[in-house]
């Protein structure tokens, strides 16, 4: 008798199941921690002013406030078509801007976890389903990577093609495999230049194409890609430009990004990918040595982070794209533990790995929290709309660490709400200035009342007792209201600590 045919909801959950788990924990990261920080502010602004400018491009945010080097416009602009129904809706609704900021997130963590999706398939036809399933649950137990997913910043971007790139590679399709590497490289993220260069290498090498035929592909995609980067980007810039060589110039030939701090050597290996990565980090090199089948694909992604390490300024969304490559070797190791299971000597190793993953499921939630409270920023000028809804014409002034913190124009409300962002204000400058409001970093200013103070997350603190490790939050930006106008002063205000 024929076994009994799966309900469509059913096929519906086999096929669909783990990117559902994976878009319910970035959709939950992006509901719970909305606001964004000074990585993200180019494209978030771009994104806001695309939607709600549309052509009128002299009202653009970064015509004035350019940030240190230019960047491109073209991802803004896809993410703010696909949102732009949804963002129409609800402007019509009045909703407020700060759904709309939501609304792009989510279209950004879509078409990242549809590429991740893509890469999972072929996981599953390349190693089977034990290591696909196990990719997943190693994707879902990290932190970084879901949660950066929806966070609009170019290396995201880029890594929605870098994920195309290993897509490609594993089926087999070398041209495309460049191409979508071209593409993350002249559009979004220069320096995926190396990671173009250590896996261009291993197909010449591998003899998988032939160095003609990858010159030919490069350049061609190259000359397209360049041609429309400028074309769109010099409109909207308003001058000509290739934004990711001006980044290039700067990064590399300039040596200016020192400028915002430097790691040692080690710091990529010995930090960032043991916290990204978590579990996976260990079981990753175990993958390269129990499945040879994955040493040609790791190599040349781990060589890319090799080159990144020279140089000095290290973050570590800089080497995101070679996460999802590292879960997978790791994915293998999980999978081959997990079939001997039940053998002597591999019992122990089990065990280990379950502690592992249980242990990455409980940093992770502290990394959470602690990110859940590093948005003083945008927490406080939630409340301070809130706390004010008299209809009369209110100015406040955001300095630049408020900014940096979780403000950005998708915060801001209409009337009677205007904001000033102007630089170089000196504290005893502002009692002359007719502002309303302040939200900044200082506790005490002339001429204005503190009102409230926001927290924020400040260190971890490892402690004897349960819970073992706790969150010290302290003050970060100040609400101050000026002491010339007598309706603020009438509102009641829980003041400062």
């Amino acid at each position: 008798m024929a076994p009994p045919r799966p309900s469509p909801a059913a096929r519906l959950l086999r096929e669909y199941g783990w990117d559902l788990l994976l878009g319910s924990i970035a959709a939950f990261y992006a509901v719970m921690v909305p606001y964004t920080k000074v990585e993200e502010s180019f494209n978030v602004q771009a994104m806001h002013d695309i939607l709600y400018h549309n052509y009128h491009i002299e009202k653009y945010d970064h015509l004035e406030f350019p940030g240190v080097v230019p960047r491109s416009f073209i991802g803004a602009l896809v993410v703010s078509v696909i949102s732009s129904p949804a963002v129409f809706v609800m402007h019509l609704c009045h909703v407020p801007k700060v759904y709309g900021l939501l609304a792009v997130r989510i279209v950004l963590g879509s078409i990242i976890l549809m590429t991740l999706r893509l890469l999972r398939v072929q996981v599953k036809r390349k190693f089977g389903h034990h290591a696909e399933a196990f990719y997943l649950i190693l994707t879902a137990t990290q932190f970084h990577l879901l949660f950066y997913s929806t966070r609009p910043l170019p290396n995201v971007l880029a890594l929605a093609f870098v994920n195309l790139t290993y897509y490609f590679w594993f089926k087999g399709n070398h041209r495309r495999t460049l191409q979508a590497l071209i593409v993350a490289a002249v559009i979004f993220r220069c320096d995926m230049i190396l990671l173009l260069g250590t896996i261009g290498l291993a197909l010449l090498l591998s003899r998988s194409i032939s160095l003609l035929e990858a010159i030919k592909c490069c350049v061609s995609t190259a000359i397209i890609c360049i041609g429309f980067t400028v074309l769109v980007d010099s409109i909207l810039w308003r001058r000509i430009l290739w934004p990711e060589f001006e980044v290039l110039w700067f990064n590399s030939v300039l040596n200016r990004s020192s400028e915002w701090g430097t790691h040692s050597i080690h710091w990529y290996f010995t930090s960032a990918l043991p916290r990204s990565m978590l579990v996976a980090y260990p079981l990753c090199m175990v993958g390269a040595l129990l499945d040879r089948r994955i040493v040609p694909y790791i190599l040349p992604v781990f060589s890319f982070v090799v080159l990144y390490s020279k140089l000095p300024h290290k973050e570590l969304r800089f080497i995101m794209a070679s996460i999802p490559m590292l879960n997978v070797s790791a994915s293998l190791a999980a999978s081959r533990i997990y079939n001997n299971r039940k053998k002597t000597g591999w019992k122990l190793l089990y065990v280990l790995m379950i502690g592992g993953f249980l242990s990455s499921l409980g940093y992770s939630g502290v990394t959470f929290m602690a990110s859940y409270n590093n948005y003083p920023g945008g927490y406080a000028l939630k409340a301070l709309h809130e706390a004010d809804s008299v209809m009369k014409d209110k100015i406040v002034h955001i300095d630049a660490f408020t900014a940096m913190s979780g403000v950005s124009r998708f915060c801001e409300s209409e009337y009677p709400w205007r904001y000033s962002k102007e630089e170089k204000i000196s504290i005893e400058e502002y009692q002359e200035r007719n502002f309303t409001y302040l939200l900044n970093e200082h506790r005490h200013i002339s001429g204005y009342k503190c009102l409230f103070a926001v927290d924020g997350f400040s260190r971890a603190k490892i402690q004897p007792r349960i819970p073992l490790l706790s969150l010290v939050k302290e003050p970060k930006v100040f609400a101050h209201g000026n002491t010339r106008d007598p309706d603020i002063l009438s509102l009641n205000w829980p003041g400062c600590p």
